[in-house]
């Protein structure tokens, strides 16, 4: 644990894709930094995995779980107003719920291609507004969105989660400029490969396709990185952390690369 106890008191942050390693991640480091912290996900023995987590932590923040899809608006209002009545007035907001998939456009399925774009998309922008209408006369709030390397540049066989990223990057972006006249902050994050089922998957997706092992691709991916290493998802958490605390309060609009330098600019 990197950040005081206090870092995010009197805070309520609202974490999606909790069952994820980002989220999972920033969730934990949040509630260490002693917010209440309301989680969500689909798979509910992993959210209950990450209440016993946090319980062992013994942190000075909280954690409320709250199943639910966030593809669906019932359940996105749901939540809204759940976390609230359960655990007070939103803060800010985590959109860490999302998936990988597609491929080479001449193999990519219209199915797949609307499954990435309306989680790592639509229902993020959906879910922000639930929430943003909530923040603006509180006059205050931080909002981080995880977007990715792949929302800065394109590569090969990745045209439909790229495209998607591409979009949470600008949605920061515009979104920014409109939040910040209610003091509101909207940042996001950029990771490359971090150290997840997603990540991995990703690796081994690659290396496959390649006629390599996971440790034969994933030796590549860490050998053409600076600092010769993949990222760990707790590292996303704490950049995260920062751009919802009170030391990034002039941060804004931002894209915060976490590339092991492979990619500056």
């Amino acid at each position: 644990m990197i950040f005081s106890e206090q870092a995010l008191k009197d805070q309520h942050i609202l974490v999606t894709g909790a069952t994820g390693g980002i989220g999972y991640e920033t969730a934990k480091a949040a509630v260490q930094a002693g917010a209440t912290v309301s989680v969500t996900g689909r798979n509910e023995e992993k959210l209950e995995k990450l209440q016993q987590e946090v319980e062992s932590l013994q942190a000075t923040g909280t954690l409320i779980v709250i199943p639910a899809d966030l593809n669906d608006a019932t359940e996105r209002l749901r939540l809204v107003e759940e976390a609230t009545q359960t655990g007070g007035a939103l803060t800010g907001l985590v959109n860490s719920a999302g998936v990988s998939g597609g491929g080479t456009l001449d193999q990519l399925e219209e199915d797949e291609m609307r499954k990435v774009m309306e989680l790592n998309y639509f229902s993020t922008v959906l879910l922000t507004q639930l929430v943003y209408e909530r923040l603006i006369p509180q006059n205050k709030g931080a909002i981080v969105n995880i977007s990715s390397l792949s929302g800065l540049r394109g590569t090969r066989g990745n045209t439909a989660y790229s495209a998607s990223k591409f979009a949470v990057a600008g949605f920061t972006q515009s979104f920014a400029v409109e939040a910040i006249e209610h003091g509101i902050r909207v940042n996001a994050v950029c990771p490359g490969f971090v150290d997840t089922e997603m990540g991995r998957s990703a690796i081994e997706k690659k290396g496959k396709a390649a006629g390599r092992s996971y440790k034969e691709q994933l030796k590549i991916a860490e050998d053409g990185l600076p600092s010769g290493r993949i990222t760990q998802p707790e590292e996303v958490a704490n950049s995260i952390i920062f751009l919802l605390s009170d030391a990034a309060e002039n941060i804004v609009g931002e894209s915060l690369k976490i590339s092991g330098g492979s990619v500056m600019r």
